[in-house]
């Protein structure tokens, strides 16, 4: 008999948690486009470019990825090749998804704010438009299905440059760092991210399905993803908007009550006293803590009392009868 309105009441409280309005944390910082984020976007897309041209021309880099592809990783070190079989799956889309999701979910449920989720969702999008994109535009053929020796095996129908093991790696994990709550998070997740995306990138290479130029494209695409995400956040915010406007709406249609009001704007900063000396506005009246001078008119004068001058105490009552002042009589 007892259990049964324990077990209520906690279902109750987490309805009444899951119905709170969803509300930004004050303590959370949101990244900004700083300049050295700037900066850091514009190298990352030169070495991208750069990438892309040595192995379009066919230069020493795809000499390299032959002998990469010779040199054989996974018949050098054969006893790690069963580890790394699972290792590389952090990197592959749908595990790592469902995986990140589920905790940006547990965040979005604690902190009442859609922006982990939304924020994760359109990284995601970023990623398969652009890597997609250059994928097919391409179609580079992997290191199994190399047809010519020294050439780089562009246009060939593959789908291998850049690597979206890699490129995924990065986003997925480095998007953790980017939502931390605390620099010290941010910190940890970053290297973790980092640590986990060179492997898996490397990992690729020892098995044989990408060349090491795949994998650097990688990598350049993924960090170029992640240091625009504070370009995208006006958008996601806008639409968290447009998702509680609805959701709003549809409560207010089931329960018959008014939708919640529009946020008032923000009040605007009190008017400091003006020192003592300045000159007023053109159109405004002198202040009366301002000193008056010969040329004020007497109707904005303020009556001034003698220097030295007190009135007693206990004679106000008595000036207000119209009574003398026992003193100065």
């Amino acid at each position: 008999m007892r259990t049964e309105p324990n077990l209520t009441r906690r279902v109750e409280r987490v309805f009444a948690r899951l119905d709170r309005e969803p509300e930004r944390p004050a303590h959370v910082g949101m990244p900004r486009m700083s300049r050295h984020r700037v900066v850091l976007f514009g190298l990352t897309l030169s070495f991208y470019l750069a990438i892309v041209v040595a192995v379009l021309v066919t230069s020493w880099l795809v000499a390299f990825d032959w002998q990469v592809m010779f040199f054989r990783p996974y018949q050098q070190w054969p006893e790690i090749h069963a580890f790394l079989d699972y290792w590389v799956v952090l990197g592959q889309r749908g595990p790592t998804a469902v995986m990140v999701t589920a905790w940006l979910g547990w965040r979005s449920w604690r902190q009442h704010t859609l922006r982990p989720l939304l924020m994760f969702g359109t990284a995601l999008l970023l990623l398969n438009a652009t890597v997609g994109a250059a994928k097919y535009g391409m179609g580079r053929a992997g290191p199994h299905y190399a047809t010519m020796i020294g050439s780089n095996e562009m246009w060939q129908g593959g789908d291998i440059f850049p690597s979206g093991h890699t490129a995924n790696a990065v986003v997925t994990w480095g998007i953790l760092a980017y939502l931390a709550s605390t620099p010290r998070a941010r910190r940890w997740l970053s290297a973790v991210s980092a640590v986990i995306s060179l492997s898996v990138g490397l990992t690729t290479v020892y098995l044989g399905t990408h060349w090491l130029s795949d994998v650097l494209l990688g990598w350049a695409a993924g960090l170029l993803i992640l240091l625009a995400l504070p370009w995208i956040e006006p958008l996601v915010a806008r639409v968290e908007a447009r998702i509680l406007a609805v959701r709003h709406r549809l409560r207010a249609a089931r329960t018959g009550a008014e939708p919640p009001p529009e946020p008032l704007p923000a009040p605007a900063p009190a008017r400091t006293r003006e020192p003592v000396g300045t000159t007023n506005r053109p159109g405004s009246r002198p202040s009366a803590l301002l000193p008056q001078g010969p040329h004020t008119p007497r109707g904005e004068r303020t009556p001034a009392t003698p220097a030295g001058s007190r009135r007693p105490a206990g004679t106000r009552g008595s000036a207000r009868a119209g009574t003398a002042d026992p003193q100065r009589a």
